[in-house]
Protein backbone atom coordinates (compact mmCIF):
# COMPACT_ATOMS: atom_id res chain seq x y z
CA UNK A 1 0.00 0.00 0.00
CA UNK A 2 1.15 3.29 -0.78
CA UNK A 3 0.39 6.17 1.84
CA UNK A 4 0.82 9.98 1.64
CA UNK A 5 1.40 12.51 4.48
CA UNK A 6 -0.49 15.75 3.55
CA UNK A 7 -1.76 18.63 6.06
CA UNK A 8 -4.96 18.25 8.39
CA UNK A 9 -8.06 19.03 6.61
CA UNK A 10 -11.51 19.93 8.69
CA UNK A 11 -13.11 16.48 7.99
CA UNK A 12 -10.13 14.61 9.50
CA UNK A 13 -11.10 15.01 12.55
CA UNK A 14 -13.72 11.86 13.27
CA UNK A 15 -11.28 9.46 11.53
CA UNK A 16 -8.59 11.20 13.94
CA UNK A 17 -10.84 10.95 16.79
CA UNK A 18 -11.19 6.85 15.79
CA UNK A 19 -7.43 6.12 14.81
CA UNK A 20 -6.15 7.52 18.68
CA UNK A 21 -9.14 5.52 20.33
CA UNK A 22 -8.29 2.35 18.49
CA UNK A 23 -4.44 2.30 18.73
CA UNK A 24 -5.27 3.41 22.80
CA UNK A 25 -7.64 0.17 22.90
CA UNK A 26 -5.82 -1.80 20.52
CA UNK A 27 -2.03 -1.56 20.61
CA UNK A 28 -2.11 -0.18 24.36
CA UNK A 29 -2.93 -3.73 25.43
CA UNK A 30 0.79 -4.77 24.69
CA UNK A 31 1.69 -2.70 27.41
CA UNK A 32 -0.57 -1.41 29.47
CA UNK A 33 -3.04 -3.10 31.37
CA UNK A 34 -6.90 -2.43 31.09
CA UNK A 35 -7.57 0.18 33.56
CA UNK A 36 -4.19 2.09 32.51
CA UNK A 37 -6.08 2.03 28.64
CA UNK A 38 -9.19 3.24 30.07
CA UNK A 39 -8.31 6.03 31.73
CA UNK A 40 -5.37 6.65 29.00
CA UNK A 41 -9.21 6.64 26.62
CA UNK A 42 -11.34 8.87 29.01
CA UNK A 43 -8.67 11.57 28.28
CA UNK A 44 -8.35 11.32 24.84
CA UNK A 45 -10.64 14.45 23.05
CA UNK A 46 -13.14 14.00 20.43
CA UNK A 47 -13.58 15.11 17.02
CA UNK A 48 -13.77 19.07 17.82
CA UNK A 49 -10.76 18.87 19.61
CA UNK A 50 -8.73 18.57 16.68
CA UNK A 51 -10.52 21.35 14.49
CA UNK A 52 -9.69 23.54 17.62
CA UNK A 53 -6.43 22.35 17.98
CA UNK A 54 -6.03 23.64 14.18
CA UNK A 55 -7.53 26.92 14.91
CA UNK A 56 -5.11 27.60 17.77
CA UNK A 57 -2.24 26.52 15.21
CA UNK A 58 -0.95 23.27 16.16
CA UNK A 59 -0.31 21.59 12.76
CA UNK A 60 -1.37 18.19 12.44
CA UNK A 61 0.44 16.03 10.11
CA UNK A 62 -1.93 13.37 8.35
CA UNK A 63 -1.20 9.97 6.62
CA UNK A 64 -3.47 8.64 4.30
CA UNK A 65 -4.03 5.95 2.39
CA UNK A 66 -4.40 5.32 -1.46
CA UNK A 67 -7.96 6.51 -0.89
CA UNK A 68 -7.02 9.91 1.00
CA UNK A 69 -8.43 7.56 4.39
CA UNK A 70 -6.76 8.83 7.50
CA UNK A 71 -4.60 6.05 9.02
CA UNK A 72 -1.89 7.59 11.46
CA UNK A 73 -1.36 11.15 12.47
CA UNK A 74 1.27 13.20 14.16
CA UNK A 75 0.14 16.89 15.71
CA UNK A 76 2.66 19.74 16.94
CA UNK A 77 2.34 22.58 18.94
CA UNK A 78 3.70 25.89 17.79
CA UNK A 79 6.61 25.05 20.51
CA UNK A 80 7.72 22.30 19.16
CA UNK A 81 5.83 20.02 21.25
CA UNK A 82 4.48 17.00 19.67
CA UNK A 83 1.01 16.01 21.24
CA UNK A 84 0.05 12.94 19.58
CA UNK A 85 1.31 10.29 17.59
CA UNK A 86 -0.97 7.78 16.64
CA UNK A 87 -1.39 5.01 14.36
CA UNK A 88 -4.27 3.12 13.19
CA UNK A 89 -3.55 -0.23 14.57
CA UNK A 90 -4.94 -2.06 10.73
CA UNK A 91 -1.73 0.00 9.33
CA UNK A 92 1.14 -0.55 11.91
CA UNK A 93 4.21 -1.42 10.75
CA UNK A 94 4.41 0.67 7.56
CA UNK A 95 6.85 2.75 8.22
CA UNK A 96 4.22 5.69 8.86
CA UNK A 97 5.63 6.94 12.38
CA UNK A 98 9.11 7.45 10.68
CA UNK A 99 7.79 9.58 8.25
CA UNK A 100 5.11 11.50 10.44
CA UNK A 101 8.24 12.31 12.58
CA UNK A 102 9.98 13.42 9.60
CA UNK A 103 7.40 16.08 8.68
CA UNK A 104 7.17 17.29 12.42
CA UNK A 105 11.51 17.28 12.27
CA UNK A 106 11.14 19.32 8.98
CA UNK A 107 8.53 21.41 9.99
CA UNK A 108 10.31 22.35 13.02
CA UNK A 109 13.51 23.03 11.07
CA UNK A 110 11.41 25.65 8.70
CA UNK A 111 10.55 27.32 11.79
CA UNK A 112 13.92 27.09 13.59
CA UNK A 113 12.98 25.48 16.25
CA UNK A 114 15.62 24.23 18.74
CA UNK A 115 13.50 21.08 19.95
CA UNK A 116 11.00 18.81 19.39
CA UNK A 117 10.21 17.69 22.62
CA UNK A 118 7.18 14.51 23.41
CA UNK A 119 5.35 11.79 26.20
CA UNK A 120 6.06 8.98 24.41
CA UNK A 121 3.92 5.98 25.39
CA UNK A 122 5.81 2.59 26.31
CA UNK A 123 4.78 1.53 22.56
CA UNK A 124 5.60 4.69 21.02
CA UNK A 125 9.22 4.97 22.46
CA UNK A 126 11.04 3.20 20.21
CA UNK A 127 9.49 4.83 17.36
CA UNK A 128 10.85 8.23 18.66
CA UNK A 129 14.55 6.60 19.30
CA UNK A 130 14.34 5.35 15.95
CA UNK A 131 13.68 9.11 14.64
CA UNK A 132 16.62 10.63 16.89
CA UNK A 133 14.85 11.63 19.94
CA UNK A 134 16.34 10.57 23.35
CA UNK A 135 14.66 9.72 27.09
CA UNK A 136 14.75 12.42 29.80
CA UNK A 137 12.99 10.22 32.04
CA UNK A 138 10.35 8.05 32.80
CA UNK A 139 7.19 9.80 33.67
CA UNK A 140 5.28 7.89 36.37
CA UNK A 141 2.03 9.78 37.22
CA UNK A 142 -1.41 9.05 37.56
CA UNK A 143 -4.72 9.74 35.84
CA UNK A 144 -8.16 10.01 37.39
CA UNK A 145 -10.38 7.52 35.96
CA UNK A 146 -14.19 6.94 37.70
CA UNK A 147 -12.83 7.95 40.85
CA UNK A 148 -9.88 6.53 41.36
CA UNK A 149 -6.44 7.06 40.46
CA UNK A 150 -4.94 5.11 37.79
CA UNK A 151 -0.82 4.89 37.44
CA UNK A 152 0.66 4.87 34.62
CA UNK A 153 3.64 5.62 32.84
CA UNK A 154 5.22 7.30 29.55
CA UNK A 155 8.65 9.09 28.48
CA UNK A 156 9.22 12.42 28.39
CA UNK A 157 11.69 12.63 25.09
CA UNK A 158 13.40 15.14 23.11
CA UNK A 159 15.29 15.76 19.56
CA UNK A 160 17.53 18.39 19.15
CA UNK A 161 17.44 20.33 15.26
CA UNK A 162 20.79 21.33 14.50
Amino acid sequence: MTYTIRPFEPSDAGALSDIALAAIRNIGANAYNSAQIDAWAGRHGGADMYRQRAEAGHVIFVAVDEGDRPVAYALIEPDGHLDRLYNHPDHTRQGLAQLLLRAAEIYGRDLAMTRLYTEASELARPSFERAGYTVVERRDFSIEHEGKAVPIHNYAMEKTLD
